[in-house]
């Protein structure tokens, strides 16, 4: 690029909002995800555990809950798992920009919980410049075998393998990464980014865990990444939300 060219700088969010149903008081009560989504004025949103249809979320589709309060009026949204009594919930995509594609890339292993990573592209523009993203927001499982062959499995699918090494790319999301191993055993080896330390997500009340993160790969850099520290957040889910300031190179 030219050096007069100015860089572009986006907000980026992942989230499992768990329904929007309170890790402590187990209450839906989807005005507290809105608040914390509004307090950090994301230009993207990537999120886990998104209801539609299901009555403890008084059949909500929530991804256009949220979107329509959020004025992020490009959406993505795929279920992954049937809710007893109707309904599903699954991961979802918000966008400032436009959604040039979306699908979704089934990473469920044997008979375990169905588990996938919804992938979109996105047109940004800000400035009179204007840029494509990949995003991949994902919700892996619960045992660290099945996590190591669910992200093999996506390092190896179509959609991703395809891409320039310097073409924009987020990955995040609920890794379930209790160890902290994922990252550095697959994510980086492949050319991935994050942050040094990792930043601990769950419980949100009082988290001792950093399950969530943010990746990213090409012409792209995390300025800052930071879990909300706002009181309403330690209520609305169980997990913490990740807010990660990005700049396009």
């Amino acid at each position: 690029m030219d050096g007069g060219e100015s860089s572009m700088h986006l907000r980026v969010l992942t989230y499992n909002i768990h329904k929007a149903i309170g890790g402590i008081d187990r209450r839906y009560r989807p005005d507290r995800v809105r608040d914390v989504l509004q307090h950090y004025a994301p230009d993207i949103v990537l999120l886990q555990e998104v209801d539609s249809g299901a009555r403890r979320s008084r059949a909500h589709a929530q991804v256009n809950l949220l979107g329509d309060v959020l004025g992020l009026d490009h959406r993505a949204w795929f279920p992954n798992v049937d809710v007893r009594g109707g309904g599903h919930y699954g991961n979802a995509v918000l966008s400032r920009f436009p959604l040039v594609d979306a699908e979704n890339i089934d990473l469920t292993v044997g008979r375990r919980k169905p588990r996938s990573v919804l992938h979109a592209q996105l047109r940004a523009r800000t400035g009179g410049r204007s840029r494509t993203i990949h995003v991949f927001t994902l919700h892996l499982g619960l045992s660290e075998r099945e996590r190591r062959r669910q992200l093999v499995r996506f390092l190896e699918c179509h959609p991703f393998e395809r891409l320039h090494r310097r073409t924009p790319i987020v990955v995040a999301g609920d890794f379930n990464d209790v160890f902290g191993s994922l990252g550095r055993r697959h994510l980086v080896p492949s050319g991935f980014r994050t942050t040094p330390e990792r930043i601990r997500t769950f419980p949100a009340y009082a988290p001792v865990r950093a399950l969530d993160a943010i990746y990213v790969r090409g012409d792209m850099a995390l300025r800052h990444v930071q879990s909300a520290r706002l009181r309403v957040a330690r209520h609305a889910s169980d997990h913490l939300p990740l807010i990660a300031d990005v700049e396009l190179l």
